[in-house]
């Protein structure tokens, strides 16, 4: 049977279902290296025409559907084994779908379906322990282990969910404040500066001196509210540290993790307030996407000369190598004379310390 995938199909699927496909050499194996009959070299062929199509489907599908196809190639692995022993890698393609195909419980269950009939069909055929019980750990521990990594991804779905909705909660929050904030703003003045105009077009003729003192009031009305607006603009352009704290706060309670704030207790300068700023969102993000943590505090200090950024968590800690996040942060840390320490141990704990110029 011949198998077609146009471009569209290679560029949804991407290049690791072809990858995966490299452990169909084993299945190929006695039908090379053998002496296979007639027999056994057709149906070999056929149990893979029909399975190379059902594969590439179960990577598009999803829920029961994938959990469908998933026990059709177990039931092409049970039909094929008595004839080509090779056909036990289809298990494995069968048990690696099951793991993304349900949720951990429902998973574990199918898993253990399909480990329970690999062990009922050797045992009726007689084969030998070193042939099934080899592939049987394999299963399990493929099986397990996709089953987890498939939990970790609906996990940081939907955090990536969460976030999304806090991000859009917040743009909404901000733009009706804009809107009120302008509304209180230029409501009043404009009204001002209506009437103003006003009563000097109608005083231009008979009172032209008091009208240009109108005009000369009105321009300077104008430019006091024009002044306040770039300040109320500028202001919007950058939270600063205060603002990332209170999102923090927000997204952590999305991710179901207990937030501990301590009052900002120091003065900063605009560069250590950006810095700050941007090494606490990198710190959070650590929190909810890898640590695995119930709790998480932030506290900012001033000691003597140095400001310090402190972020705590009670999850799996460790001093794995770091990533570009936390490089990152390093990095806009010196760029301000700062430092990063970090500790693995009861959880992670990141303290980001940088000379204080606030009260300078």
């Amino acid at each position: 049977m011949k198998i077609r995938l146009n471009e569209r199909d290679v560029r949804d699927l991407g290049w690791a279902p072809f990858a995966w496909l490299v452990y169909l050499i084993f299945y190929f194996v006695p039908l090379v290296a053998g002496h296979p009959t007639t027999r056994e070299l057709v149906w070999s062929l056929v149990a893979l025409g029909v399975f190379l199509p059902l594969y590439f489907e179960g990577f598009r599908s999803r829920g029961p559907r994938q959990l469908a196809i998933a026990w059709i190639i177990h039931g092409i692995g049970l039909a094929i084994v008595p004839i080509n022993p090779a056909g036990g890698c289809f298990f494995i393609y069968a048990i690696s779908f099951v793991a993304f195909a349900a949720r951990p419980r429902q998973a574990f269950a199918w898993l253990g379906l399909m480990l329970l009939s690999m062990t009922a069909q050797a045992l009726w055929l007689g084969t030998p322990g070193w042939g099934w019980l080899p592939i049987l750990a394999i299963g399990a521990a493929v099986g397990a282990s996709n089953i987890q990594f498939a939990e970790m991804r609906r996990k940081d779905q939907r955090l990536r969910v969460a976030q999304a909705a806090v991000e859009e909660m917040a743009r909404i929050a901000e733009r009706e404040r804009i809107g009120r904030d302008l509304h209180d703003l230029l409501g009043h003045t404009l009204s001002v500066i209506v009437l103003k105009s006003e009563l000097a077009a109608r005083l231009a003729e008979r009172d032209p001196a008091r009208a240009t003192a109108e005009i000369r009031e009105v321009e300077r009305i104008s430019r006091d509210a024009l002044t306040e607006v770039r300040r109320a603009v500028s202001g919007y352009g950058g939270g600063g540290l205060r603002d990332e704290i209170a999102s923090a706060e927000r997204v952590l309670i999305a991710a179901g993790i207990t937030a501990e704030i301590a009052p900002v207790a120091a003065t900063l300068s605009p560069d250590e307030d950006r810095v700050l700023a941007f090494a606490l969102r990198e710190a959070i993000t650590n929190v909810v996407r890898h640590a695995g943590a119930t709790r998480c505090s932030i506290a900012v200090s001033q000691d003597g000369g140095r400001i310090c950024l402190e972020v705590r968590d009670n999850g799996r800690g460790g001093l794995a190598p770091e990533g570009s996040g936390l490089t990152g942060m390093r990095e806009r840390l010196r760029q301000v004379a700062g430092t990063l320490e970090r500790s693995g141990q009861d959880g992670t704990r990141l303290v980001m310390s940088l000379p204080a110029h606030g009260n300078s």
